[in-house]
């Protein structure tokens, strides 16, 4: 049976964090809010876990999984290396509404679908995620809903659409930014933003130093 602890209350909050903890570190699903959209998560060393996370969204292996992670340090071991454009965005951005797709430490055993070597990278900026980040390490989340359907801001939205699958709702109230994370693509020969969102194509161009027309490529519908 899941549980929703409301996260506005101290006391709550504190059993509902340790309940999401728990959850992730045995294998269940939980959902938990993020700066962007709600977010179904999963341990991302776990493959029954992502799983599990994929056929509760409906969602084919085509459709790669993204990874919070709950600092910055936590990404050199993610990833095969970490590149001057990546740093000076991270600096920039992290914590917040900015998603990297970069190529994935080769010693990696994880399975978050069809990547192909790459992996989505994203530090939240939301207390709640970034505690149960730092308690249970990267984690592979998704946006809390069935594919097709609008991602959930609310918790009980999410609830409405997953039900059961999930252990452990944590409500952190309506979600502040409600739209899905920019995506920079940094696994070409130039930086390429797949999908707008919350940081614009000025904004990171100014970071990189480049024209923001060189950034536009094809849409993404990956959540994040």
């Amino acid at each position: 049976m899941s549980e929703v602890f409301d996260c506005a209350d101290p006391d709550q909050r504190k059993i509902g964090i340790t309940s999401a903890v728990s959850a992730l570190k045995g294998g269940r699903l939980v959902v938990m809010p993020t700066d962007t959209v709600y977010g179904l998560a999963a341990d991302a060393f776990d493959s029954a876990a992502v799983a599990a996370l994929l056929e509760a969204k409906g969602r084919g292996r085509d459709m790669p999984v993204p990874v919070l992670v709950g600092s910055w340090h936590t990404i050199e071991g993610l990833v095969y290396t970490v590149s001057e454009a990546a740093r000076e965005l991270i600096r920039a951005f992290w914590p917040g509404a900015l998603s990297l797709v970069v190529q994935q430490a080769p010693s990696l055993h994880w399975d978050l679908g069809d990547a192909h070597g790459t992996v989505m990278l994203r530090m939240p900026l939301h207390p709640v995620a970034i505690e149960v980040l730092r308690e249970v390490g990267p984690l592979a989340v998704s946006s809390a809903n069935i594919s097709g359907q609008p991602p959930a801001v609310t918790a009980a939205e999410a609830r409405n659409q997953l039900g059961a699958r999930v252990e452990v709702y944590l409500d952190g109230g309506p979600s502040p930014g409600q739209a899905a994370s920019t995506i920079v693509d940094l696994t070409g020969p130039h930086p390429r933003i797949l999908r707008a969102g919350p940081v614009t194509a000025e904004a990171v161009a100014d970071v990189l130093g480049v024209d923001p027309a060189t950034l536009v490529g094809s849409q993404s519908n990956q959540p994040g």
